[in-house]
């Protein structure tokens, strides 16, 4: 890991451990390595990894804070992994379930998760439909509009003896740009706006939101 990319993490998460910042640096190289391969982000966009998918999904992590040990979040339309790969990361004594429609991106995530030796994550390529269970939080990155979202998170969120975290159960999404046209398709349900800029004082993050909406 780059030296001042290691810092930027240490700056906002001072906790975290040497296992965990060698896990990042690690998710760079092999994010990198299989993109070569498979176009599982923007190839103009992979010089950026850390800044643009790495540290945008650890932007969640900043708004949860502390997730009790057991809290179950399922990662909807993960593509590569993003959110999901960087938050089991970052909480190793939670569980995280990412599933999307496309097998090979699918596959990749399940070689970088295993590559790291992540023991806390599990895969399903298929639709959300297919997936029954039930979870303490969804979250998702730009997969579909918010009303979409809500819609199918309903449908996976509320366990039955929920962790009490911080935040009830609920989505969690990272969007961009002007969202208020989705917000009010979204319907009356309570909906908060957090600016990612809140968290990271970094330019990349100034047109960027966390969508949190309780269910």
């Amino acid at each position: 890991m780059q030296s001042d990319n290691k810092a930027t993490l240490l700056k906002y998460f001072p906790s975290l451990t040497e296992s965990q910042l060698d896990a990042f640096s690690r998710m760079e190289a092999l994010y990198t390595e299989w993109n070569a391969k498979i176009n599982v982000v923007s190839r103009a966009d992979i010089g950026n990894i850390f800044s643009r998918h790495i540290l945008h999904s650890l932007a969640i992590a900043a708004f949860f804070g502390e997730l009790k040990p057991g809290t179950e979040i399922l990662d909807l339309g993960t593509g590569g992994g993003f959110p999901g790969i960087p938050l089991a990361v970052m909480y190793p004594e939670c569980h995280f379930h990412l599933i999307d429609r496309i097998g090979k991106k699918i596959k990749v995530a399940s070689d970088i998760a295993a590559s790291l030796g992540l023991k806390n994550v599990t895969f399903q390529h298929g639709d959300a439909g297919e997936c029954h269970k039930r979870f303490d939080y969804v979250v998702s990155r730009a997969v579909m509009t918010l009303d979409g979202l809500v819609k199918i998170a309903q449908k996976n969120t509320l366990r039955s003896t929920p962790r009490k975290n911080r935040y009830s159960p609920g989505l969690v999404c990272l969007k961009g740009g002007n969202l208020d046209e989705e917000i009010a398709a979204a319907g009356d349900r309570a909906v908060i706006e957090i600016p990612v800029t809140d968290f990271f004082n970094k330019p990349d993050f100034e047109t960027k939101e966390i969508i949190y909406v309780p269910l």
